[in-house]
């Protein structure tokens, strides 16, 4: 009876004994399989380092190239187009002979104003030599009437003689007056014929039309022969392009930054052109408006360029972009990673067990790809740049590499 005991007991410790195996068996397996549903459950995403490097802060916008000067050529005179001496889109210097209007008109006038002066200036000398002469006679008159007044009052001559001496050295000097009054009236008339020789002068000046600064000529609007009227038909536009201007608005909440600037030196301005290899051209700013534009809540700036190599075309837009400062040591993300939400916008965080915590942060400025982190990361962090769609706070990720 007690051995039947002792082996019934032997067989129940081995029931117990396989059990507890199986049991373990069974829950090693499960644990293998949960942990591999947990790998596959992971999300794959891509990553990046929060990185500092130094950031220029800039605005940007599109530009409008402007001329720095612009001249609508007229002729000041009337007359027949007898030269062009330019050809369409050519560079000229200023001061260059663009066109003449036929002089021989306005020769013809100067030299009749010449002659009308030598005609006046010698009369101008008769009238003097008459004055000479009239004042001589005067004089002597002055002194007989003199002596006759001193006879009268001896007696020794009747009052009739003294009265004809008077009457005499009276209309002596009325001459005088009336011989100088010629000669102001002759020197009058040499007045009025300078002034139209310089007014000659000018208009045979005008025939001659000429650039008035380096430039480049457009569309020419007349031809040669044509009888063109003075300061009506425009005959030619001339911009100057050396240098040359791009106009460009920036938002209102920019210009106390701007003004701050500009202030204290040079602010940079670069014009980028659309489908152009080359390197932006550099300028400076040159111009703030004074008014803000209310319609648009905008103000106007210009920037000048040297364009030595032609690049910058009248009219033409381009990408203007205007660097104030340069930020040391700033937090950049990618673009990528940053994502808006109902407080605002945040970062996806990668922590050491490679799960995810959801960061707010509070962005600055933009610079191509990179957004400047004012707060919320520390250098060396990593962020997700793609798959955020997947994520949530605590999500279990696993980084994947570009193809």
């Amino acid at each position: 009876m007690d051995q039947e005991r002792i082996r019934s007991c032997r067989l129940r410790l081995r029931v117990i004994l396989l059990l507890s195996v199986f049991a373990a068996l069974t829950f090693t397996s499960c644990a293998k399989k949960e942990v591999q549903a947990e790998r596959r459950m992971a999300a794959p995403v891509m990553v990046a380092k929060v990185q500092t490097q130094e950031i220029p802060i800039q605005i940007t916008d599109i530009g409008t190239v402007e001329a720095y000067s612009t001249a609508s050529v007229k002729s000041l005179v009337a007359g027949s187009l007898d030269q062009i001496n330019f050809t369409e889109g050519q560079d000229v210097k200023q001061d260059s002979l663009l066109f003449m209007i036929d002089p021989r008109p306005y020769q013809a006038a100067l030299a009749g104003a010449q002659a009308n002066l030598a005609r006046d200036t010698a009369q101008v000398k008769q009238a003097e030599a008459t004055v000479a002469k009239d004042q001589a006679n005067a004089q002597n008159a002055a002194v007989e009437k003199h002596r006759y007044e001193q006879l009268y009052q001896k007696g020794v001559v009747p009052k009739m003689q003294y009265d004809q001496a008077s009457a005499t050295s009276d209309a002596l000097e009325a001459a005088v007056r009336a011989d100088q009054a010629a000669v102001d009236t002759a020197n009058q008339a040499i007045r009025v014929d300078q002034a139209a020789i310089d007014a000659a002068k000018l208009n045979l000046d005008y025939c001659y039309i000429r650039s008035p600064f380096d430039g480049r000529t457009g569309t020419l609007l007349v031809h040669k022969g044509n009888v063109v009227k003075s300061n009506d038909t425009i005959l030619l536009v001339i911009n100057q392009v050396h240098p040359i201007y791009v106009d460009f608005s920036v938002p209102e909440r920019d210009l106390p930054a701007i003004r701050q600037v500009h202030a204290r030196g040079k602010v940079v301005v670069e014009a980028s052109i659309a489908n152009d290899s080359g390197p932006p051209e550099q300028g400076a700013l040159s111009f703030i408006d004074n008014a803000v534009n209310t319609a648009t809540g905008t103000i106007l700036l210009k920037g000048i360029f040297d364009n030595k190599a032609g690049r910058l075309w009248p009219g033409q837009f381009v990408n203007v972009t205007m660097t104030l400062e340069t930020l040391a040591n700033a937090i950049v993300v990618p673009n990528a990673a940053l994502q808006t939400g109902q407080a605002g916008q945040f970062v996806f965080v990668v922590k050491p067990d490679m799960t995810v915590e959801s960061r707010p942060v509070k962005v600055g400025s933009i610079f191509g790809d990179k957004t400047v982190i004012e707060k919320g990361l520390q250098p060396g962090e990593t962020v997700v740049t793609d798959g955020q769609i997947r994520l949530t706070p605590g999500a279990l990720v696993q980084i994947k590499t570009a193809l």
